[in-house]
């Protein structure tokens, strides 16, 4: 087993079953070495204030979640997108409709007090908190220029403002008279204070986009300042939720790739050049994928292809027939895309969960936000998708569900359109839906038993006990799964506080954990555990 480190309270019931792991270590385990954690498999249903009970919520809404979370309506927000939490917990949320960015400041048991951080802005979108030096700023992008606004802790409106950025595209630019599709602007910071901004396509698919000046469906990179504009990364059509791996400076992005493909293969299918429902259902997959400088991920030209053996994951690509058929640009020197997500999912919000107080065993991943299809026979997205992080390759792993339940299977009736994610200062996942105008908050609520399992990352057989103060021994018949290796994760409820040890008598090796999961526990302890004292 891998040695698992333990994380803070919050953590609770997971961080419980991390105890039998950490026993074994105090390190985080790969998710390689545990496998994924639990996805969304409980029916849950939403808690609404009774303040917030406008449509959707007139009646009873559910949504599907992994065990131990629940999840609740925080606040209601007209056409809320992208999220970011201030150092001090407060919650700005963009809206682009209203040309304002919100923000919302918790208010005890009660609603949480909204009022406008800044207004007057043209489409505002994303939300980036950054500091340089002793200076704390946030940077909020407008579809035509970028802004960063000096903040101290607590400010409730927006200060020194200064823009950084101008002269970017939307629907004002002259020769686009009035059309740009996909004019909200993404940007991320990293830790070299070099500025990133996604400028993506006026179209579905066009070449217009890859010779225009600056070039469209591209990345550029600034200093923090504004200076220095150069072409970082080109051929992605849509890229939202720019976002750095934690401690790297790896860009990563979520891809809203092209509609309505036509069948590139001139096979005997008799399909080539022809749209075909069933073949635009599933291409091309969208993308997330990390971004090289100097980079060239094929729109419009080449589209990935999620039907090799590779599947979803580092994907050859495919002559678009529309503007590449000739093959006059070379596919195979474009950069592959690391990991596709069902076509027409929209992918928007892109998160990771490193160095958050998010549950422990699901703080080694990234979380995006899939707005939801229009181009497909039947309805895809409509959740938050959570990919487990390999540490090793730096890579992420295979896509799980986190919350879903925004399309009522049974109808097709949607009723949310999830955007964006952050996790606040509590460890709760906060989500944003323009839809129904709805900011969520998913918590974990650890069980109240303290519960030991036989295999790591809670699996195989599990026994409970109760949170009172008591002593339980191997050979008195009260840890019936304990010993000979029968131990290997646990969970440990709030207030609560154990000791473990080897010896039935309570002593030799010892050691003692508080609320939390425990994945897998460490080598010293894990065969020999003959005695648990619940404090």
């Amino acid at each position: 087993m891998v040695a698992s480190t333990l994380k803070p309270t919050q953590i609770f019931g997971r961080i419980l079953s991390a105890w039998l792991i950490s026993l074994m270590s105090l390190e985080v385990l790969s998710t390689a070495a545990i496998g994924q954690p639990p996805p969304a498999s409980v029916e849950t249903k939403l808690k609404v204030p009774s303040t917030m009970t406008s449509w959707p919520f007139n009646i009873n809404r559910y949504l599907k979640v992994p065990p131990n979370f629940s999840v609740s309506v925080y606040a209601r927000i007209n056409k809320a997108r992208f999220l970011a939490v201030a150092p001090n917990g407060d919650l700005l949320v963009s809206q682009p409709s209203s040309g304002k960015v919100l923000i919302v400041r918790s208010n005890g048991s009660k609603d949480p007090i909204i009022s406008d951080f800044v207004t007057g802005l043209r489409k505002p979108h994303d939300i980036v908190f950054h500091k340089i030096d002793n200076t704390t700023y946030i940077y909020i992008s407008e579809s035509h220029q970028i802004n960063r606004f000096i903040y101290n802790s607590g400010d409730l409106i927006a200060k020194n403002r200064q823009i950084v950025v101008v002269g970017l595209p939307d629907r004002s630019t002259r020769e686009l008279k009035g059309a740009y599709g996909h004019e909200l602007k993404n940007i991320a910071l990293d830790a070299n204070h070099k500025l990133y901004v996604s400028i993506a396509s006026t179209c579905n698919a066009c070449k217009e986009d890859t010779v225009s000046t600056p070039k469209r469906g591209a990345i550029y990179q600034y200093n923090a300042n504004g200076t220095n504009q150069r072409l970082f990364a080109q051929g992605l059509r849509n890229a939202e939720g720019l976002a750095f791996l934690p401690s790297t400076n790896d860009l990563w992005v979520v891809v809203n790739n092209r509609d309505n493909i036509a069948y590139p293969f001139n096979d005997s299918s008799g399909n080539y050049g022809k749209i075909i429902p069933s073949y635009v259902d599933n291409h091309p997959p969208e993308e997330f994928t990390k971004v090289r400088d100097g980079g060239n991920y094929g729109w419009p030209f080449c589209n990935p292809n999620p039907d090799t053996s590779n599947g979803l994951n580092n994907m050859p690509f495919d002559r678009d027939y529309q503007f590449n058929a000739n093959g006059s640009v070379n596919c195979n020197a474009m950069d592959r895309i690391s990991k596709g997500i069902q076509a027409h999912s929209a992918p928007l919000g892109l998160t990771f969960l490193q160095n958050t107080n998010f549950p422990s065993l699901y703080s080694n991943g990234v979380v995006a936000g899939l707005h939801g299809s229009w181009n497909r026979q039947k309805k895809t997205g409509y959740k938050i998708a959570y990919f487990p992080w390999n540490s090793t390759t730096k890579t992420p792993e295979q896509e799980i569900d986190l919350v879903t339940g925004w399309v009522v299977p049974a109808t097709q009736e949607t009723w949310g359109r999830p955007v964006d994610m952050v996790v606040d200062l509590q460890g709760n996942l906060l989500i944003s839906d323009d839809y129904s105008g709805t900011i969520y908050k998913l918590s974990y609520t650890p069980s109240q038993q303290i519960k030991v399992y036989r295999d790591p990352n809670f699996g195989g057989i599990s026994q409970s006990f109760p949170t009172t103060p008591g002593v339980y021994k191997y050979n008195q018949g009260d840890l019936n799964i304990v010993g000979n290796d029968t131990i290997s994760s646990f969970s440990v409820p709030p207030g609560t506080r154990i000791r473990v040890c080897q010896h039935i008598n309570g002593n030799g090796l010892c050691r003692e954990y508080t609320a939390g999961d425990y994945k897998s526990l460490g080598n010293d302890l894990d065969n020999i555990i003959s005695y648990i004292e619940v404090k």
